[in-house]
């Protein structure tokens, strides 16, 4: 190990926005506006948002502040915005993914970059930095910390490299030194926290802890910045992150490349709400049903292959075959793809059938396994296999990847669509004029020209 906490400090303070190419400040406005349709959506939506605002009443945070909750026509302090839009976006899990790290970049990133830029005063061109900035610190430590072992520990590493982050993103923006930096960084560690524990109940702590984690980061930059001082060698050191949360750490990862290659271009897309482990084997039973004109009395058995960390999160069939709530649908294999194969598509609306007579008995005949061909030579582990068993024999795909990977990322008019789809239910006629602003968001001098219309 050689210094990661302080590398990855001295790349934040020293980022400056025309040395970021235009690729990449491109993808981050695309990335940002898609996790903002989320957000937006779920803010009416959402089933756990009434509890969270009454938490926040109950604890009186709920007081006015400076920063935009999008969806919501109040304005909230900057903790308690990055908190509930972290939670927000994360909350139809139709947010972005990070392949090679297993995490959803833009869920603590970009809320703690929002919150922060707006309570300062940034330019749009600062907080586009800032996003940058924060998505390069969690993809790399999310590759260091090795997703599989990270998984295997029970971790969820959005709510833990995320938090990183969300305080570099932050950090940023307040000029914080390399030094404050470092011990932003420190203040993170004591804060990386996010169980997997949810999958068993479909609880909402997912979202929240990745709420959480925007919330912590921004904390930690604000402690740093008011000369608190945060532990060193945060990332690399005896106690620090990667020697508690993996047990197969690598730390070249962190800083492999750093300024040279960007993360922020291998970050993924969503086509469907839902776990993206499911996502190719989604995309495999379309494609089928449509070319083999299947229907689902047809269909005798489907086998699902999936990576062990697709089985980890959505395989399991004692819990997940049936689920009867919307986490529980997003992290079910048998749920999803029955559906898919039902229907031949699959949107946030569809968490109606939770429950259907029709997509359970379909499920029933759904078994997920591990299969070693996606885990041997392959780079990213969201890859499927899927077989059909019918009358006419057993038809089969292997799906390398799912659709919305880099290799095949949607263009901007279909991103654009996908967040007019997920906000103008809310925003009514301002969802364009606010998809504008967001593609445009270097053009503006202070952001909070921008989020307002966002509201």
């Amino acid at each position: 190990m050689a210094h990661e906490t302080a590398t990855l400090a001295a790349y934040v303070f020293n980022l400056k926005y025309q040395d970021i190419p235009a690729e990449v400040l491109d993808r981050a406005k695309v990335l940002t506006l898609d996790f903002l349709g989320s957000a937006i959506r779920a803010r009416r939506e959402a089933e756990s948002t009434p509890s969270m605002l009454k938490m926040l009443e109950a604890l009186a945070l709920d007081t006015k502040g400076e920063s935009t909750v999008f969806g919501d026509s109040k304005t909230w302090t900057p903790a308690v915005a990055a908190l509930l839009n972290g939670a927000l976006g994360h909350s139809l899990d139709f947010d972005d993914t990070h392949a090679d790290s297993s995490l959803h970049p833009s869920a603590p990133v970009v809320p703690a970059a929002f919150a922060v830029g707006e309570m300062v005063g940034a330019s749009g061109r600062d907080v586009l930095t800032a996003i940058v900035a924060g998505y390069e610190v969690c993809c790399r430590l999310g590759n260091a910390l090795d997703p599989t072992s990270h998984y295997a520990r029970g971790f969820h590493p959005t709510a833990t490299a995320g938090t990183y982050g969300a305080a570099a993103a932050a950090g940023k923006l307040f000029g914080l030194s390399e030094k404050q930096l470092v011990s932003a960084f420190g203040v993170s560690g004591s804060q990386a926290a996010g169980s997997l524990q949810f999958l068993v109940n479909g609880a909402w702590n997912k979202r929240y802890q990745v709420g959480a984690a925007a919330m912590n980061g921004v904390i930690a930059a604000t402690l740093a910045r008011n000369d608190f001082v945060g532990a060193t060698e945060s990332v690399e050191g005896k106690h620090g992150l990667l020697a508690g949360y993996t047990d197969a750490a690598h730390p070249d990862k962190a800083v492999a490349e750093l300024g040279k290659t960007y993360e922020t271009m291998k970050i993924g897309v969503k086509p469907y709400p839902s776990c993206r482990y499911t996502h190719a084997a989604i995309d495999a039973l379309i494609a089928m049903r449509r070319e083999h004109n299947l229907t689902p009395d047809q269909v005798k058995r489907v086998e699902i292959g999936l990576h062990r960390n697709g089985i980890t999160l959505t395989g399991d069939a004692a819990t997940k075959r049936h689920p009867r709530s919307i986490v529980g649908g997003q992290f079910s294999m048998f749920f999803t793809g029955a559906l898919a194969l039902d229907q031949g598509s699959f949107g946030w609306d569809d968490y109606n059938r939770l429950g259907d007579a029709a997509i359970d008995a379909l499920a029933d005949k759904f078994d997920v396994v591990q299969d070693d061909r996606l885990e041997i030579g392959r780079t990213h582990p969201f890859g499927a296999r899927v077989s059909i068993t019918t009358d006419d024999g057993v038809h089969e795909r292997l799906y390398a990847d799912p659709s919305g990977e880099p290799t095949s990322f949607p263009d901007t008019q279909a991103m654009q669509q996908k967040f007019l789809t997920l906000a103008r239910p809310v925003l009514n006629a301002r969802a364009e004029k606010f998809a504008d602003a967001i593609m445009t968001l270097e053009r503006f001098d202070r952001v909070a020209q921008a989020t307002e219309l966002g509201r």
